[in-house]
């Protein structure tokens, strides 16, 4: 069955076509979000705001849910074994849409349902959810590229279903689900800036070995070169051999562990020497990628959408008064600056550790992005989010383009 639908607003003609066919959804209910991304300013996080658009002839009496998961997933589909599946539903929230609960005028909407619910008509509800302040940001734990399936990750979800009642296990041909992010971008304010030091005395020597490390500053982008500046003061009576300098990522998972995954993501190793009695001042600059790394099990990324490359995890901002352990993974970043002295005696190794971010930038503007999931097609609004009055347009875009659609075979985290 064909059904081609043509809308002209305030000028701005748009036409929406859909195909139904054996093998697709069944259109009962479209899910248009303004974005996949939701921000975690530590203070605050955005809300998750949409709106349904039904078909209350193919509803059949039936009731419209929306459900926002937070899973953490820490072991492969195929590790499920005696009915116990290796993930935890950190949160839960499912919210009944239609019939509506309350008069749809009577409500307050965002700037985004606003302008959805005049395009779209009466038969679209709006749904509206707030994270709680304890819920881990979107990270995952990349696999060997020998492994299939799911792997130790935290996962976001939108899902609306049809059922008779909110406990009712929904099909899959009545319910249409969206993979989301909740990140955090790097603060606005600057921090003072990383530096550490050490002294080192050896054994016979008068006067002991300095080591200083400093970075530029406390954040850095991601692929963002890293200039860290060597100073070594090296008044002992050995050499300075070699020194190595790194970038470490280190991963504490602890929800449902006390897990500690250190990897290298960036590494020099300097010919450069000190001799005994000199010193040595110089920059060398490291830029830790994913590109470099393809082929390191355990690295910990940021959140992925399906069909979307990503990066390596941003470093986790927590305020002080949340309990860490119900966070899921926390990552941070550190430079390790490590010289070899070497002497009549033996060698010795002199190490200093400067912890730094690793973030995104916080974007300027964002794309306005509409997703009618149960339809064949994805139509976006190619258009800012803001407070100036820009009219919605609507395009069509292929369902084999979709990113962040779960496909049908794709075992949902938060399944009820």
């Amino acid at each position: 069955m064909d059904l081609e639908c043509a809308h002209k607003t305030d000028g701005v003609a748009f036409e929406i076509k859909m195909n139904f066919m054996s093998l697709c959804v069944m259109s009962q209910v479209g899910v248009y979000m303004g974005r996949r991304d939701f921000v975690d300013h530590s203070d605050s996080v955005d809300p998750v705001d949409g709106v349904v658009l039904i078909n209350p002839e193919q509803l059949k009496g039936k009731k419209v849910y929306v459900m926002l998961s937070c899973t953490f997933r820490y072991g492969r589909d195929d590790m499920d074994v005696l009915g116990m599946a290796f993930r935890r539903d950190v949160f839960l929230c499912t919210r009944q849409v239609y019939p509506p609960l309350q008069d749809r005028e009577r409500c307050v909407h965002t700037r985004l349902q606003e302008r959805l619910l005049h395009k779209l008509g009466h038969n679209a509800y709006p749904f509206f959810f707030e994270f709680p302040d304890n819920l881990p940001c979107s990270v995952g734990l990349q696999p060997a590229p020998t492994d299939v399936g799911k792997h130790c990750a935290v996962e976001f979800e939108v899902k609306a279903f049809c059922a008779e009642n909110q406990e009712e296990k929904s099909h899959k041909r009545s319910s249409v689900r969206l993979a989301i992010r909740k990140v955090q971008y790097a603060p606005n304010k600057k921090g003072v800036v990383p530096s550490s030091e050490t002294a080192c005395e050896f054994m016979m020597s008068d006067r002991p070995l300095h080591m200083r490390a400093t970075l530029e500053k406390e954040t850095y982008y991601h692929g963002e070169p890293i200039n860290i500046t060597v100073d070594i003061d090296n008044g002992s009576n050995k050499d300075v051999k070699s020194i190595t300098i790194s970038v470490e990522q280190i991963t504490n998972v602890v929800l449902y562990s006390s897990d500690k995954y250190v990897k290298t993501v960036a590494y020099e190793e300097s010919t450069d020497t000190v001799p005994s009695g000199t010193s040595l001042k110089k920059v060398y600059t490291l830029c830790p990628l994913l590109a470099d790394n393809r082929e390191r099990r355990g690295l910990a990324l940021d959140g992925k959408l399906k069909h979307e490359d990503t990066n390596l995890a941003s470093s986790s901002i927590v305020k002080a008064e949340v309990l860490k352990e119900i966070l899921g993974m926390l990552v941070s970043y550190r430079v390790v600056v490590k010289a070899t002295a070497s002497g009549m005696i033996g060698s010795s190794e002199v190490a200093v550790e400067v912890p730094f971010l690793l973030m995104h930038p916080k974007p300027e503007g964002e794309l306005l992005i509409m997703y009618p999931m149960a339809s064949l097609y994805l139509y976006y609004l190619p258009c800012v989010c803001s407070e100036a009055d820009v009219d919605l347009v609507f395009e069509d875009f292929k369902r084999s383009c979709l990113r962040g659609i779960i496909s049908d075979d794709d075992d949902s985290p938060a399944e009820p």
